[in-house]
């Protein structure tokens, strides 16, 4: 059989996925530094941009269209009260003096699909070197480096939370500067729960991070050095004394004579009173800016808005265009000015989809989450991708990358969306299930009211009480429940609980 070349034609159906929607879905997973940095970018290479500079009480964002969410005008008041304020100064600077890839993606779906078929060819958008430049060459900052040790701690739902709010409470000397019971109420939880999970992010690096005084951070390293014993912790306990050198009244408090005091001295010389310190080389941490409100409204709705401040104003030089357009000659300027207006067209419409988006899940967020809003971190419900994809005619995807570096403040605080997704398990008998957050906080209720050896409950007897209360869950689940938050077997916890003979 003889070989031959021959044309054919043939007819299929393909996902293409053109540069401009390529970007579009970047565009959707950008946090609010990242789109500046992009709008700024696209503000010098295209002359048919430029910024709305007209006040923006002129101009009305996205409405969310939800039967428990609404959308109203921002209070700049509402706003400064989610804010904490701390002091100027460190409790350390006190004490020494010193004041994915795209390709996957789907084309569109059926709450965010945009037309791009008339956009033209625009500019050009290989830049993901131009956004991140200053983050890969900068120093890492303190509050990044606790964050980096926090995703590798275990820790998740409700004390993932607590955690991220205490470390963003942390200062540049390493200082905790906010109060446990001021976090706790904030987030509807215990105390007690809030001094767990500080107690587990004051066993970060560096050492002594996180502690509320100096007291606190030199005694979290001389636990670390196993060098903590009654006399040094006297010694903590009158540091007053020491700055005083007054050695004949730290002596008599701490039980020691001349070589002991002396060694101890030295010891305490060697740890560092700030931290922190070693980071503040690096650029300070910049600050997360919520991109969406959520504030308690009438009759127990929840008003959800976009951050307006997080959104660029962009116009398109409609009168700058028709000047330019009748004073191109050539083939290449007209094919620049086509170009540019496309661009600038398609980035208009794409910035709009963006927030319409954002506001569009945030709000289905808050729907499913507001038992939490109403009652705190224990009554987070169980919360998937697909059940907001469902619920809001999107893909999964979409909802992934809306929810990805975006931040939503809270009565209770300020929370990346992502967080707001639970696990589950279901009930033994056949309700609704549970969030397994709020499981972890029930085995843990029922160890920390384990007030003798006698009440001390198994993994087993934790099981048969779960299963009572209508938790369907394992004993390997329950186990791995327990280790996640430290706590130790019931054997060890009825060696601790033992009466002394």
């Amino acid at each position: 059989m003889a070989l031959s070349a021959r044309l054919e034609v043939r007819q299929g159906q393909g996902l293409v996925i053109t540069p401009q929607l390529q970007q579009a879905i970047k565009l959707l997973q950008m946090s609010n530094l990242e789109l500046e940095a992009f709008v700024e970018t696209e503000l010098e290479r295209n002359p048919l941009l430029q910024r709305d500079e007209r006040d923006n009480e002129a101009d009305e964002a996205p409405v969310a269209d939800s039967a428990v969410t609404n959308e109203h005008a921002a209070d700049a008041d509402a706003r400064a009260d989610m804010d904490t304020t701390y002091d100027e100064a460190s409790p350390g600077e006190r004490a020494t003096g010193d004041a994915p890839d795209v390709a996957d993606a789907p084309a569109a779906d059926a709450g965010g699909a945009i037309d791009w078929s008339k956009a033209g060819s625009g500019g050009s958008f290989d830049r993901d070197s131009e956004l991140g430049d200053g983050a890969l060459t900068r120093e890492k900052t303190l509050i990044e480096h606790l964050q980096e040790q926090l995703a590798a701690s275990g820790l998740r739902g409700p004390d993932l939370m607590i955690a991220g709010m205490l470390i963003d409470a942390v200062d540049e000397g390493g200082y905790l500067r906010a109060e446990v019971g001021e976090v706790a109420q904030r987030l509807g939880c215990a105390a007690e729960r809030v001094e767990a999970v500080l107690t587990v992010i004051q066993g970060f690096d560096p050492v002594g991070v996180a502690a509320r005084d100096v007291r606190e951070c030199l005694m979290i390293q001389l636990k670390d050095r196993n060098r903590y014993d009654p006399a040094i912790a006297a010694m903590l306990d009158n540091l007053p004394l020491l700055a005083k050198r007054d050695l004949a009244a730290l002596r008599k408090v701490c039980g020691v004579d001349d070589d002991d005091l002396r060694e101890m001295i030295a010891e305490i010389r060697g740890l560092t009173p700030r931290p922190g310190a070693a980071f503040a080389g690096g650029e300070p941490a910049t600050p997360v800016t919520a991109d969406v409100f959520v504030r308690e409204g009438a009759g127990g709705m929840w008003n959800v808005e976009l951050n307006s401040d997080t959104l660029p104003r962009l116009l398109v030089d409609q009168r700058y265009h028709a000047r330019v357009s009748g004073q191109t000659k050539t083939d290449q300027e007209k094919t620049f000015v086509a170009d540019c207006m496309a661009q600038a067209n398609w980035l208009m419409k794409s910035l709009d989809q963006r927030a319409r988006t954002i506001l569009k899940v945030s709000s289905e967020i808050v729907r499913q989450q507001d038992a939490f809003l109403a009652y705190g971190v224990e009554h987070l419900r169980p919360l998937n991708l697909k059940t907001v994809a469902d619920a809001i005619g999107m893909h999964e995807s979409t909802v992934s990358r809306v929810t990805s570096n975006k931040y939503m403040a809270t009565p209770r605080g300020l929370f990346e969306m992502k967080f707001f997704f639970t696990s589950a398990i279901q009930s033994s008998e056949g309700g609704e299930a549970h969030s397994a957050e709020s499981v972890r906080h029930k085995i843990k209720q029922l160890i920390d009211a384990e007030l003798r050896d006698e009440d001390v409950h198994s993994d087993d007897a934790i099981v048969d009480i779960l299963k009572a209360a209508g938790v369907d869950i394992a004993r390997r689940t329950v186990a791995k429940y327990r280790e996640a938050m430290r706590i130790p077997s019931s054997v060890e916890r009825r060696r601790m609980l033992k009466t002394p003979a």
